[in-house]
């Protein structure tokens, strides 16, 4: 990776020391400080005129500033507002941080400079009530066009405990309804052309293509799909905000459920942000248990996909054969976890337990056998003309289209770029691993396909490596922090022992401090950047998934194809609803 320092310097060159203010954080990530009325020209200069230019927006969030104590020197502000940028070029990040006074602050939209900043500048009023000026639809995206309040502010409740029951009676339930009308006029869409009518068509919520609670609204040319508005937030539980009413511990199990079909694989994230934060040494077991771990839970993810995608352009047998793997997979899940789909079982500082005594035949049996059915399956599905037919040439995205609406994971590397957060910027021990990259070439539903199976193919082999260099030693760290004190420790003196009660019951007391866990999660690059303000509790939890973006897509994609083809795009997309939504 680039040297931050070195990018610091060169935006201070540019702008000046004065405009220009670096802060300290715990991760790798530069991370600067600009006044407002200079957002736009450091973010044209980053996008547009540095050298190797940051092309992705990765990330778009804020921070609720009123209330928090351990600021360390950063300019005075009532919300910060955080843009997250992403150079393939100089395989490096940086963090543009803009401190903003005033209940309701407006900042100017860079939808002109990244399309994908469409949905997090929705998001980021709809959450914090921050306005992105000359945006064209800035209304609610997550929350329902009734919601009253901006729910990651600090006044919002958490609980609903905190607020008065619901009742919806008749007159209420007419207000919803209306609220829920779809008026095309409202999205800069006409109702006709020169010499005919546009049909709009509901489709979903409820419908199978859909992978779950999703409404897209098509404007319909005939046959031929014009436009397509996409209606998101039913799936919305409130994810980020569970994170600022729980503990350190105690939310990991929270993460289980962002992409409920990647298991520990949003565990990983959020566990490293709090180990950097604290500055936790993870054990060489513990790195290892983790990967072999992380790489089962993409095949899992990755069976569902192919599956799924199967079923959806017209066959029906892959699917029974893939979750039939999936549940042999979950075996390994239950016999090392206790759980199959929601584990909760990686932990600040490692793992919760040690692998169980006989752990290597099941991995290694399933490794064995999971080999033999991809073969069978580039037979049964990736050689079927029906399946060729319905996804080769279809909904073709380019290099430079995909990192401009800040496509990771396979959705990036369907066009070509060999682009993985685990060789790129290896963590948590996968510098020690071989594999290979897995590449499209025309980034069309098709090539999404083969990245997928082929990942699956390059998981195993580094389980098998997990099996066979699986290092000895501890599963987790023995830092205060991480870990109460043994229990043996505890029956000598009554300080071990009150501070056993405190770390299990309060959790620990994690030092002021930002830092973000990055992974190559099953769908795209997962994110958990974290602020601590040196209490038992997260001060913002941020989660950026590889749902949402790609979501985003769809439109784009599925412009001049019609219904069948939308429904191929979307299976390609392999994306869950509560990534989207969070």
């Amino acid at each position: 990776m680039a040297d931050k320092e070195a990018l610091v310097a060169e935006l201070q060159e540019r702008f000046g020391a004065d405009v220009i203010t670096a802060q300290e954080t715990r991760d790798d990530v530069a991370t600067v400080w600009a006044p407002a009325d200079r957002l736009r020209d450091v973010l044209t200069y980053l996008r547009a005129e540095a050298a190797d230019p940051f092309l992705m927006l990765y990330d778009l969030t804020a921070i609720d500033e009123r209330g928090r104590e351990h600021r360390g020197g950063q300019p005075e502000a009532d919300f910060t507002a955080v843009y997250r940028l992403l150079s393939m070029g100089r395989n490096q990040d940086v963090r543009v941080k803009v401190p903003l006074q005033g209940e309701y602050p407006s900042l100017p939209s860079v939808i002109d400079l990244w399309p994908n900043a469409d949905w997090y500048e929705r998001e980021r009023w709809d959450m914090f009530g921050i306005e992105a000026e000359g945006h064209p639809r800035m209304r609610r995206i997550l929350m329902p066009p009734w919601w009253e309040g901006h729910p990651l502010r600090k006044e919002h409740p958490a609980r609903a405990t905190e607020m008065g029951p619901f009742v919806m009676d008749d007159e209420k339930a007419a207000e919803y309804q209306r609220a829920m009308e779809f008026h095309p006029e409202e999205w800069g869409l006409a109702t006709s052309g020169e010499d005919y009518d546009y049909m709009f068509l509901n489709f979903g919520p409820h419908h199978p293509g859909t992978h779950g609670v999703l409404r897209i609204i098509l404007q319909m040319d005939g046959q031929e799909i014009n436009s397509a508005v996409l209606d998101i937030g039913f799936h919305h539980r409130g994810a980020e905000k569970m994170g600022e009413r729980q503990s350190w511990h105690t939310y990991i199990p929270y993460t289980d459920r962002v992409d409920y079909l990647g298991g520990v694989m949003n565990n990983l994230p959020y566990v490293m942000a709090v180990e950097q934060l604290c500055g936790i040494e993870v054990p060489e077991r513990a790195k290892v248990i983790r990967i072999m771990m992380a790489e089962l839970f993409r095949i899992i993810s990755h069976l569902v996909f192919f599956g799924t995608f199967a079923q959806d352009v017209g066959m029906m047998s892959p699917v029974f054969y893939m979750f039939t793997d999936r549940e042999r997979a979950f075996d390994i899940v239950e016999a090392v976890c206790g759980a199959r789909m929601h584990p909760g079982w990686f932990r600040i500082g490692g793992v919760a337990q040690d692998l169980p005594e006989g752990w290597e035949t099941l991995v290694g049996d399933f490794l064995e056998m999971m080999a033999k059915r991809l073969v069978e399956y580039d037979k049964t599905v990736m050689r079927n003309s029906l399946f060729i037919a319905r996804t080769r040439d279809v909904a073709a995205v380019d290099t430079e289209t995909a990192i401009a609406w800040g496509a990771t994971g396979p959705m990036l590397r369907s066009t070509g770029l060999a682009w993985d957060f685990r060789k790129q910027r290896p963590y948590g021990g996968y510098d020690q691993f071989e594999f290979d990259i897995p590449v499209g070439v025309q980034g069309d539903c098709y090539d999404r396909a083969v990245v997928h199976i082929e990942e699956i193919r390059q998981s195993l082999r580094i389980m098998k490596q997990c099996v066979e260099n699986m290092p000895a030693g501890p599963y987790k760290s023995t830092n205060s922090l991480a870990t109460p004190p043994l229990k043996d420790r505890t029956l000598h003196d009554i300080e071990t022992l009150i501070h056993h009660f405190l770390s299990v019951s309060w959790g620990p007391v994690v030092p002021p401090g930002e830092a973000e866990g990055r992974i190559e999660g099953t769908k795209g690059a997962y994110s958990y950047y974290l602020v601590s303000d040196g209490n038992t509790m997260s001060w913002r939890t941020r989660i950026r998934g590889a749902s949402f973006p790609h979501i985003q897509m769809v439109p784009l994609m599925a412009r001049g194809l019609m219904i069948p083809d939308l429904i191929a795009i979307l299976g390609s997309v392999d994306f869950v609803l509560a990534d989207v939504d969070r």
